[in-house]
């Protein structure tokens, strides 16, 4: 049957189909020297198929979901629903309960993890899945883990994820979900960097977007990011914004400074 868990050395862009984008990336990243890559492992797309294989129930809601329109939200709701609630319910099956404690603990089972989705589905050209399935942050235990597993299962099926598809004519069946958990790190700032300037398209120059703490009040559209542009090595210009707020693992810190978050030095690195 073959392995339904995946060590980032495991994986390269050959298996986005199993273990969708983030995880394809994760496992090419951590191939290149160099880049310091947390820990982590993949639970398969194919471990997502066969519970929901061998879970009529679901395929039955699946067959009623598949009748309706974007406008019949009512029902979208109730439905999609009631399959979260069935798949946050179904018990882990044994063997990939055990490969999932294996992974664990060759890692170190008592860190802080985060559990994240990845679909297989993501960033086509027609269309984007990105960012509508759900991520945990700060999760401890393996029971945690599991259970985190499970709710990012079930975020396959929340409202927003099951209208996107009805709307660009996707089949349920067709969007399958590995999930990615990969130690945290607890940074200082955090962000994203572009290889070309994402307003000018101009590919000499990069852009770094950064906020204080962990990079989910970025991504979430809680902050306003500080902007550095970097070309040839060198801090070209950077804007500082003020930044009312900063998420760390166990609490939610505000803050009302204009203090940059990277120093030029870090940012032309």
């Amino acid at each position: 049957m073959g392995s339904f868990v995946l060590g980032f050395q495991d994986i390269d862009q050959t298996r986005r189909m199993v273990v969708g984008g983030k995880g394809a990336n994760l496992g090419e990243l951590s191939r290149i020297e160099g880049i310091r890559v947390p820990d982590g492992f993949c639970i398969s797309a194919q471990a997502f198929k066969r519970i929901m294989r061998e879970t009529p129930s679901i395929n039955e809601l699946l067959d009623q979901l598949s009748f309706l329109k974007v406008e019949d939200r009512d029902k979208i709701a109730e439905l999609s629903g009631e399959i979260r609630r069935i798949i946050e319910g179904i018990a882990i099956p044994e063997d990939l309960n055990e490969e999932i404690t294996r992974h664990l603990s060759g890692l170190d089972e008592n860190n802080a993890y985060a559990v994240r989705s990845s679909a297989t589905a993501e960033d086509l050209p027609t269309a984007s899945f990105a960012g509508q399935q759900d991520t945990y942050l700060n999760i401890i235990g393996k029971e945690a883990i599991l259970k985190h597993i499970s709710k990012c299962w079930a975020s396959l099926f929340t409202e927003r994820a099951v209208t996107y598809r009805l709307q660009n004519g996707f089949d349920h069946r067709k969007v399958y979900l590995s999930v990615v958990v990969q130690k945290m790190v607890f940074p200082q700032a955090s962000g994203i960097l572009f290889t070309a300037d994402p307003v000018t398209s101009n590919r000499k120059v990069l852009s770094i977007d950064a906020g204080f703490g962990l990079g989910e009040a970025l991504a979430s559209g809680l902050v306003n990011a500080d902007i550095y542009k970097v070309r040839n090595g060198k801090v070209i210009a950077r804007k500082i914004s003020a930044k009312k707020l900063a998420i760390y693992a166990l609490k939610e810190v505000v803050r009302k400074n204009r203090r940059p978050c990277l120093s030029n030095s870090i940012a032309k690195r």
